[in-house]
């Protein structure tokens, strides 16, 4: 798919590629649908796993913009798979009773966003400002459409500088650590 396209993906195609036989792609997979969220599962995978394993012992700051510059990362290093998950998306809106895994696609972003935030949150003792909901749309929209525009655009250093100023708007919403101590007089 990230080489020729949904379309084109049919389950012949796959069979013969991957050198299986049809009984065993309907054995990994029920249907279309069950395959194309596989797909996103594994893209999905790929790029939240690298975010996450960004929150250390270090200041919020530093891991939330390391887990944008991980996500980036992989956007430059894989951008016929970032690519196909706006194909998939588009796929699923306009095929009927696939509309659902568009929406679960895009639920799966936020999630693994909210994930991100409580380990943050968690583990560095800081609040967040804003409700984590909410911030975690807003940081899926504009990763969303910031990686639209530079595989439209192929535009790396003012990719780069939209990406710094996201996660500087990410963490003006990051409040210093909890104080464990009563303030002095």
């Amino acid at each position: 798919m990230t080489r020729d396209g949904v379309a084109q993906a049919t389950t012949r195609v796959i069979v013969a590629e991957a050198d299986v036989s049809l009984s065993v792609f309907h054995y990994c997979f029920a249907s279309k649908q069950d395959l194309l969220e596989a797909v996103i599962d594994t893209i999905m995978e790929h790029s939240s796993a690298r975010a996450m394993a960004m929150i250390t012992p270090a200041a919020a700051d530093q891991a939330i913009r390391a887990a944008f510059q991980a996500y980036w990362d992989h956007v430059v290093a894989a951008p016929e798979e970032h690519l196909l998950t706006y194909e998939l998306t588009q796929y699923a809106l306009r095929t009927p009773g696939f509309d659902a895994i568009a929406r679960r696609q895009y639920g799966r972003y936020v999630r693994a966003i909210l994930s991100f935030l409580d380990q943050l949150a968690g583990s560095l003792e800081v609040e967040i400002r804003t409700p984590a909901d909410v911030l975690a749309r807003y940081v899926a929209s504009l990763l969303d459409g910031l990686t639209l525009n530079y595989l439209l655009l192929g535009d790396t250093e003012g990719a780069q500088a939209v990406l710094d100023t996201a996660a500087d708007h990410v963490i003006a919403q990051v409040s210093s650590p909890r104080s464990t101590t009563a303030p002095q007089s």
